[in-house]
C-alpha cells in the first residue's frame, strides 16, 4: 500500500509541475538554511574540543567587588606568586598548573631570516594538557629550559624542507632558543588556534625585567594560567576551597583589602570559554551563546515559512483533489489511509527537498565560511549527521503535511460526489492566518537585523578621541630599539612622509597595563581605586591626535613634566576632582604627581563600553609599541617603504611588522559584523521564501477567477480596477502583518541593546521603512500574476472551464 502510495505521490508531483517547483524549493531553501545554520552551531559548541581533556582544563579568573559599588568585576590574569602558592597548597586537586604569557606576536630569528609570529611562554606540561598532535617531538618536547616548539607550518616557513630539531633560533632578539618539536597547526575552533609556538617559560622568566620584582610580591596581575583537574575532581569543590586564598596565604597587611574587595580566585572551563566568555556580577551570562540561541531561533522561524508554503499551496489546491478524496471514501478507505497518502506526499518533498538543499548548501558552504569566518565542512562520513539529517526530513516532511493531511481527509464524500463541495471562506481563514504569522517573522526578522547593523554602524561612528587615519604602530619585541628613540624619530621625519612619531606602553587600541594605589584630595580611604595606566612619550599627543579639554601637553622644555600626569575624562569623574589641573595626587611612597591636563576620552579598548579612568605619563623606558603619524597627502605605500629602510638601517635586528591602528579599530567589531552578515544572509533567503509562497498562492488565486476576470473584462472593468481587487487583500494581509510584528520586534530589540553601555536609539522611521519595502514587496510579488492574468483575452478566460 505504501508503494502504491509513494507512486501516487510522485504522479501528483508531475502533473502539477509549476507548484511542485514552489513546493520544492521553498522547503529546499529552507532546509539548506537550516543545515548551515547548524553546522554553525556546531562548529561554536564544540570549539576547543580539539583537546582531549576539554572537561578537565580551566584558567584561573578571579572575581573582585568594589566595595562602593558593589559591582563584581571578573578578570583572568593571575599573579606571580599565585603560582606558586597554588601548586603547594593544592597539589591533590590539579595535574597540570601552569603559568603562562599573554598570547602576542614575536620576532623570530633564524640567521637572516625575521619574520612575526604569534606564540606564548608556559610552563612544561602543556603538550600533554593541551593534547597537541606532535608531529616531531614527544609531550617531553617542551621540558628543556630553552626549549620551544613549532607549528607545522611556522617551522616550514622558517626552514623549509630542513628538519628544524636542534636548530636554534632567537625570540625577540634576545632568547637563545632551541627547536625540540614541531606540532600540527590547531583548527580554528580553538582558543589557541593563532598560536604559532610554544616556548618554554624559563625563556620568558630569565629574559624579562618584570621578573626582578613580581616574584615576591603580591601586586602585578600580569599571567594567565591554565589548570588540567585530575580525574574524578569536581570542580565545584575546588572553587570553593579557593574562595580562600588570598585571605589564607596573602600577606597579613593585606587581607583586610582582600577581604572588603571578596577577592577570590576560581577555576573557569575551557567548556565555557567560547559560548560564555562575558561577566555579569561576577556570573558568566552572555558571549556567544546569545549569537548561538539567535540562529536556533532563525533556523526554526526559516524552516516554518518552507512549511506554512507547502501547508499553504496543498489546502489552496484542494478543491482539485476533493473528487479523489471523495472517490476513495466512497470506495472505503478510511481517514486514516487518507492521512497517511497525504503525509507520504509531503515526505517524498521533503526528501527530494533534502536533496535538492544538500547541493545548495555544498555550493554555497565556501562562501558562508568567507562570511563567517569559520572552517564548516559536511562531515559526510558521520553516521550521527545521516541520523539526524533523517530524523530532521521526516520532521519537517509530517511538519509540513500535517495540516494538509487532515483538512483534505476530513471532505464529505457525499457533497464531494455530488458536486455541491466548495472551498469557502471559512477554509480561506486558516491560510490567511499563515500568511500572516509567515510576513510577520520575515518583517521581525528584516528589522531586527537592520537595527543589529544601525548598532554597529552607530558605535563605529562614537567620537574615538584621536585620530587614527594613516596611523601605524608596530611592537618593539627587541631589545635593539633601546637608546634609539631619538634617531629614529629625527630618521623618519626627514622622510618628508611622517608627521610625527612617538611610543607607549600599550597599542592605541588597548590598555594593558592597570594598577592602583592612587592618592588624591577627597578620596575615600577605603576606595579600591584601579586606573589604566599608559607611558608614553613626549610626542604622543601630537602623534595619535589627543584632544586636551584643559590644560597643555607634556613639554621637553620642562623638567618638572617628569613628574607630570595627563588624565582623561573618565579619570576626572572617577576620582570626583572639580579643579583636576594643578591637582597633586601620590603614589605610595613617591613624590606628589601634578595633574597637568585633561585629555578627552579616547576609546582604546571595547568601543561597546564606556571609557576607563587612564593615567598618562612620561616614560622611556617602559614603552613597548610605537606610533607612526604618515602625512595625510603621501601615498601610503610608497611611505611604507621608505619607513621600511629607516629601521632597516637603524634597527637591522628588527622585523618592521606594522599594523593600521583604524583597521585594529574596525577588528573590534568583526564578531558582531560576521554575526550580523550571515544574520542578513538568512533574513533575506526567509523573505525570499515568503515570496516565493506568496507568488505561488497568488498564481493560485489568480487561476481560480480567471473566469471571473474574463466576466468582469466583457462587462468594461479596467486593467486597473482588477488589478486594485485582486491585490487588495494580499495587501491588507501584509499589512496587519506589519501591525502585529513592529510591536514584538520593537520590544526585543530594546531589551537586547540593554546589554550595550554605548547605544543607539531605535527611530520610527525605521518602522516606516518596513512597512513601506513590506508592501511594496508584497505588491511586486502578487502583482505579475495579477497584471498577467488581466491582459489574456477574455474570450479565452471564459473558454477555461
Amino acid at each position: 500500500m505504501n508503494t502504491l502510495y509513494l507512486k501516487i505521490a510522485l504522479r501528483n508531483l508531475k502533473k502539477t509541475k509549476w507548484y511542485s517547483i514552489i513546493n520544492i524549493g521553498g522547503l529546499a531553501l529552507g532546509m539548506a538554511v537550516v543545515i548551515i545554520i547548524a553546522l554553525w552551531i556546531l562548529d561554536d559548541v564544540t570549539f576547543n574540543k580539539y583537546h582531549k581533556n576539554y572537561d578537565r582544563i580551566g584558567q584561573i579568573y578571579h572575581n573582585s567587588t568594589n566595595p562602593e559599588t558593589n559591582e563584581i568585576d571578573t578578570d583572568p590574569s593571575v599573579l606571580y606568586t599565585f603560582g606558586n602558592v597554588l601548586k603547594e597548597k593544592y597539589p591533590d586537586y590539579f595535574k597540570h598548573a601552569l603559568r603562562a604569557d599573554w598570547i602576542k606576536d614575536h620576532t623570530i630569528s633564524n640567521g637572516e631570516t625575521i619574520s612575526t609570529k604569534a606564540g606564548t611562554f608556559i610552563e612544561s606540561g602543556a603538550i600533554e594538557m593541551f593534547s597537541l598532535d606532535m608531529i616531531k617531538g614527544t609531550d617531553a618536547s617542551l621540558d628543556q629550559l630553552n626549549a620551544v616548539i613549532l607549528s607545522e607550518s611556522t617551522a616550514l616557513a622558517i626552514f623549509n624542507e630542513e628538519n628544524p630539531i636542534g636548530k636554534s633560533i632567537k625570540i625577540n632578539n634576545k632568547m637563545d632558543a632551541v627547536v625540540q618539536g614541531v606540532f600540527k597547526d590547531l583548527p580554528r575552533n580553538t582558543r589557541f588556534r593563532n598560536v604559532q609556538f610554544f616556548a618554554n617559560w624559563n625563556l620568558f622568566e630569565t629574559n624579562d625585567d618584570l621578573f626582578k620584582w613580581v616574584k615576591d610580591v603580591w601586586d602585578g596581575w600580569y599571567f594567565n594560567m591554565y589548570v588540567e583537574l585530575k580525574p574524578g575532581i569536581d570542580i565545584d569543590l575546588v572553587n570553593q576551597d579557593l574562595q580562600k586564598f588570598y585571605v589564607q596565604y596573602g600577606p597579613k597587611d593585606q587581607v583586610v583589602g582582600y577581604r572588603e574587595r571578596s577577592l577570590y580566585p576560581f577555576v573557569y572551563p575551557m567548556n565555557k570559554w567560547h559560548l560564555y566568555s562575558e561577566f555579569e556580577q561576577g556570573i558568566p551570562t552572555k558571549g556567544r551563546i546569545t549569537f548561538v540561541k539567535l540562529f536556533i531561533l532563525i533556523a526554526i522561524f526559516v524552516l516554518l515559512l518552507a512549511c506554512i508554503n507547502f501547508m499553504n499551496l496543498s489546502t489552496a489546491r484542494s478543491d482539485k483533489r476533493a473528487k479523489e478524496v471523495g472517490v476513495r471514501k466512497t470506495m472505503g478507505s478510511r481517514k486514516s489511509q487518507l492521512i497517511n497518502l497525504f503525509l507520504i506526499d509531503s515526505l517524498v518533498v521533503s526528501f527530494i527537498a533534502l536533496l535538492l538543499s544538500l547541493l545548495l548548501v555544498l555550493i554555497s558552504l565556501p562562501w558562508f565560511n568567507e562570511l563567517a569566518n569559520k572552517e564548516m565542512n559536511i562531515p559526510w562520513d558521520n553516521i550521527f549527521f545521516w541520523g539526524a539529517l533523517f530524523v530532521f526530513t521526516i520532521i519537517t516532511g509530517l511538519l509540513a503535511g500535517s495540516y494538509p493531511a487532515f483538512y483534505l481527509s476530513s471532505f464529505s464524500p457525499v457533497k464531494v460526489m455530488k458536486g455541491t463541495f466548495k472551498v469557502g471562506k471559512s477554509a480561506e481563514t486558516p491560510r490567511k492566518a499563515l500568511v500572516i504569522f509567515q510576513f510577520s517573522i520575515s518583517i521581525i526578522l528584516a528589522i531586527g537585523t537592520f537595527i543589529v547593523f544601525q548598532q554597529i554602524q552607530y558605535t563605529k561612528d562614537r567620537s574615538t578621541g584621536y585620530n587614527k587615519d594613516n596611523l601605524i604602530y608596530l611592537s618593539m619585541n627587541n631589545p635593539d630599539y633601546s637608546g634609539k628613540y631619538d634617531i629614529l624619530r629625527e630618521k623618519l621625519k626627514s622622510t618628508g612622509v611622517v608627521e610625527e612619531m612617538a611610543q607607549s606602553f600599550s597599542p592605541q587600541v588597548a590598555i594593558y597595563n592597570r594598577g592602583g594605589g592612587f592618592d588624591w584630595p577627597g578620596k575615600d580611604p577605603e576606595m579600591e581605586d584601579e586606573f589604566g595606566l599608559m607611558a608614553i612619550t613626549h610626542d604622543y599627543g601630537r602623534t595619535v591626535g589627543w584632544e586636551l579639554i584643559k590644560g597643555r601637553d607634556f613639554s621637553r622644555e620642562m623638567v618638572t613634566d617628569s613628574s607630570a600626569l595627563i588624565v582623561n575624562e573618565a579619570a576626572v569623574k572617577y576620582m570626583n576632582l572639580q579643579e583636576p589641573v594643578g591637582t597633586y595626587i601620590t603614589y605610595g611612597k613617591s613624590e606628589p604627581l601634578k595633574i597637568i591636563a585633561v585629555a578627552k576620552n579616547m576609546v582604546m579598548e571595547s568601543p561597546y563600553k564606556p571609557v576607563s579612568p587612564a593615567i598618562y605619563y612620561i616614560s622611556y623606558s617602559n614603552v613597548n609599541f610605537m606610533h607612526i603619524k604618515l602625512k595625510a597627502n603621501v601615498e601610503v605605500n610608497e611611505a611604507i617603504e621608505q619607513i621600511k629602510s629607516v629601521f632597516t638601517h637603524v634597527v637591522p635586528s628588527a622585523n618592521f611588522d606594522y599594523r593600521f591602528v583604524d583597521q585594529d579599530y574596525e577588528f573590534k567589531f568583526r564578531s558582531e559584523q560576521y554575526l550580523g552578515n550571515l544574520a542578513g544572509v538568512f533574513t533575506l533567503l526567509a523573505i525570499l521564501i515568503s515570496c516565493l509562497g506568496l507568488f505561488g498562492l497568488a498564481s493560485f488565486v489568480v487561476e481560480r477567477r480567471t473566469k471571473e476576470i474574463g466576466v468582469r473584462r466583457v462587462l468594461g472593468a479596467s486593467i486597473y480596477n482588477l488589478w486594485k481587487m485582486l491585490s487588495s487583500s494580499f495587501m491588507g494581509l501584509a499589512l496587519l502583518s506589519c501591525l502585529i510584528a513592529i510591536p514584538i520586534i520593537h520590544y526585543f530589540m530594546e531589551q537586547w541593546l540593554q546589554n550595550y553601555n554605548y547605544r543607539m536609539q531605535i527611530s520610527w522611521w525605521i518602522y516606516g521603512i518596513a512597512i513601506f519595502g513590506a508592501l511594496v514587496l508584497t505588491l511586486l510579488t502578487v502583482s505579475f500574476q495579477v497584471i498577467k492574468a488581466t491582459l489574456i483575452n477574455p474570450v479565452n478566460s471564459l473558454r477555461t472551464e
